[in-house]
């Protein structure tokens, strides 16, 4: 099964990087295995991250197909990095209190970076979604974090499919801005 999400993993980051649609139907299903994986290793919120990024994934394919995301080429500037200092500030309040919930009323394991790594990838896919080119900065740190929780838990092949996500959000990082320089050459 670990395999399994593994390929759908990646066939989802390479469809991203490329910005094709068909890249939240590759994700919604690794996440649905990832979930089951998640939730049998008492990783609580990895396991309902992974839930969650189902839902996410149908959000995207709208967004990417319908919504403000279809007008654009990841040419969307996004938002100050001012506003993403106040964000980040609120985020990590919201993950120390969900880490303090599950140290206290639950038996989940390495309840503070689950908790950090959730409540960012969620962000992070949020701003992917609308194809915004800071979802790519925010990946590259959590990617990191990732891959020493994975390996800490046991899943080693997964561990390393984070470091192949390293290096394909650097590609994505590239792609998406050629299509910005595309874009900006095309209107001027």
């Amino acid at each position: 099964m670990e395999i399994l999400a593994i390929i759908l993993a990646l066939l989802y980051l390479l469809l991203a990087a490329r910005q094709s649609v068909w890249c939240w139907l590759a994700g919604a299903l690794s996440c649905a295995i990832y979930a089951w994986l998640m939730f049998h290793v008492q990783l609580y919120l990895e396991s309902a991250l992974q839930a969650i990024y189902v839902l996410l994934a149908g959000y995207g394919w709208w967004q990417w197909r319908y919504g403000t995301a279809s007008d654009s080429a990841a040419t969307q500037v996004g938002y100050s990095w001012r506003w993403h200092v106040i964000v980040g500030v609120l985020l990590a309040l919201i993950a120390a209190l969900l880490a303090w919930l599950m140290q206290t009323y639950t038996q989940a394991d390495q309840v503070w970076l689950d908790s950090y790594t959730t409540v960012y990838s969620l962000f992070a896919t949020w701003l992917l979604t609308r194809k915004l080119f800071s979802n790519w900065v925010y990946w590259l740190v959590i990617d990191s974090a990732y891959i020493y929780l994975y390996a800490i838990k046991g899943f080693e092949q997964t561990a390393g499919l984070y470091v192949v996500y390293l290096v394909l959000v650097v590609y994505a990082m590239w792609q998406w801005r050629q299509g910005q320089q595309q874009a900006c050459n095309s209107s001027g």
